[in-house]
């Protein structure tokens, strides 16, 4: 680095967590935009959680992928080309005239992503040391909670006073912004021996999330054992009684086992893998990403269902949500400066547990307090406290599990961790989704059962409910025949959303008791302040 690039590395900080802001205030924006997509473009629920998952699959498929090459092709290009990539399928997001090509440009998006976030990561830990590290990786991550927070505001802003459609095209300056600041104030670092990449490790772990991820999704309309709804493409049409979950269920498991076999195979012979599978005997690593991955099943996965009941249920338009929303934000920006204040006095694995105790107070009151006559001021505490909670969790948890990583294995550590979370972010939404949905058809379909409604009209509100997301409730609202019956399905809608909320509480309470096996989470460089790089690559936390 050079002595220049080196006097710039804070302000290269900022633009990579500009970047890190690009790729997570997109997702977030999106959950506000929904309700608008809905109407304009008319998808279903099963596509609303696919606009969501498409992006999120891809991204956590292709990470380990890019981690690796962006550590054999420099860290730096690869960032920039990950942020072009994002950019060019944030405009065809934006020009979409159908659902089906909304959620194409937001495979292409994850394909962008996945190139971003691995090689932020790496370039931090290849850039800092020390306690300026510890920093790093906390402004990092609270630029993450803060964002992932602020995205609902400028999304219903943009939405209510434009259009859905400018939440994606916001992606185009803030890229161009990041190109010049990255360009001008991050250095370029690579590893400088050479790596074949493991493609054949590369497509197993593709087919493993893919079709996991397809048949959490998918469940409720095709059937979880028998076939409901046959699956067609053109002319051909699914000819078993039994349905393609359990296929898809049983090709994720096998996929997942050759990935880890095939891994192994490719160590023993000395040749390189998507996960440095010897990093796992790091104990901070090892512990922390089982942690990540469970955390993240329950982190953001609230932020589904709540945009959706607010404008459906509560009849607020996309800003009001933001608004409400904003009380996260505030919460995590509040958590940034604990965290910052306390670093270096209090373990970093303390703050992780205080802020995951705090997401669960705050998940849960969301679901205690969530009804059809609900006044939006009860979620603001709540809100804040699982804000406050994300802050302090999110900033220090990337920093314990890279604890003892050396440098020249950034790129994987990196890119293994963020897989660990997307997975998990992945799971949240495909099982937090089916439990809002399938909760709701069952909840509006005992509820009208008890009315005398007659089983074909029954089905055909139900469908209609479901399918929309939500969006139905208004137009059974506007008919005084139906109104009645869309008392119901507020009622049920809430009730599903109360029930995804006390689902979420329950994956970060498993989250907390994973992050009992975690050590101090300070590495060896920062308890000797600079240390040698040979020091740090052997560092272990205390377990």
């Amino acid at each position: 680095m050079t002595r220049d690039l080196q006097s710039r590395r804070w302000l290269g900080l900022v633009f990579i967590s500009v970047a890190v802001s690009l790729i997570i205030v997109d997702s977030t924006i999106v959950n506000v935009a929904i309700p608008s997509i809905v109407d304009d473009l008319g998808i279903t629920s099963t596509q609303v959680q696919w606009v969501q998952e498409a992006y999120t699959l891809v991204f956590a498929s292709l990470l380990l992928v890019f981690g690796s090459l962006a550590d054999r092709f420099g860290r730096r290009r690869m960032l920039l080309i990950g942020v072009v990539i994002f950019a060019v399928s944030s405009v065809a997001a934006a020009f979409a005239p159908t659902g089906d090509l909304l959620i194409a440009a937001r495979l292409v998006q994850g394909v962008g992503g996945a190139m971003v976030l691995p090689s932020t990561l790496s370039v931090i830990n290849a850039t800092f040391r020390g306690r300026e590290r510890s920093i790093a990786f906390a402004v990092w991550g609270s630029t993450i909670g803060g964002m992932a927070a602020l995205g609902p505001l400028l999304g219903g802003w943009l939405t209510t006073d434009f259009s859905w459609r400018w939440a994606f095209g916001i992606n185009v300056p803030l890229g161009i912004l990041i190109i010049a600041g990255v360009l001008y104030a991050v250095a370029e670092s690579r590893e400088e021996s050479y790596r074949s990449i493991d493609i054949v490790g590369a497509l197993l772990a593709v087919i493993a999330s893919a079709s996991l991820v397809f048949a959490l999704i998918e469940g409720r309309s095709y059937g979880w054992w028998a076939t409901e709804t046959a699956p067609s493409v053109g002319d051909w049409t699914w000819p078993w009684d039994v349905s393609p979950i359990p296929f898809a269920l049983a090709i994720a498991v096998a996929a997942t086992i050759g990935f880890i076999a095939w891994g192994r195979y490719r160590e023993r012979r000395g040749r390189s893998t998507l996960i440095a599978f010897s990093l796992f005997a790091i104990p901070s690593f090892r512990n922390g990403n089982v942690a990540a991955m469970v955390v993240s099943l329950g982190e953001f996965g609230i932020i589904l269902s709540l945009p959706l009941w607010l404008q459906f249920v509560i009849g607020f338009n996309a800003l009001q949500t933001g608004f409400v929303l904003l009380a996260l934000a505030i919460g995590s920006f509040v958590a940034s400066g604990a965290a910052g204040a306390s670093s270096g006095r209090i373990a970093p694995v303390t703050i992780v547990r205080v802020g995951l105790a705090a997401e669960i107070v705050g998940v849960a009151g969301i679901g205690v307090v969530v009804g059809a006559d609900t006044s939006w001021g009860w979620l603001v505490p709540f809100l804040f406290v699982y804000g406050f909670g994300v802050g302090l969790a999110t900033a220090q948890l990337t920093g314990v599990v890279l604890s003892g990583v050396p440098v020249r294995e950034s790129g994987q550590a990196s890119g293994t961790q963020s897989t660990s979370r997307q997975v998990g972010s992945a799971l949240g939404i495909a099982i937090l989704g089916t439990v809002l949905f399938t909760s709701t058809a069952a909840f509006l379909t005992a509820s009208l059962d008890d009315r005398g409604v007659p089983a074909v009209q029954r089905d055909q509100v139900v469908s209609s409910v479901v399918d929309s997301a939500g969006a139905a409730i208004q137009g059974l609202e506007a008919s005084p025949t139906t109104a009645a019956i869309a008392d119901d399905a507020k009622d049920a809608f809430s009730q599903g959303t109360r029930l995804a909320a006390f689902t979420a509480a329950g994956f970060l309470t498993l989250g907390f008791l994973a992050t009992l096996s975690l050590g101090s989470g300070r590495s060896k460089d920062e308890s000797d302040d600079e240390g040698t790089e040979d020091a740090a690559a052997v560092a272990e936390p205390s377990v």
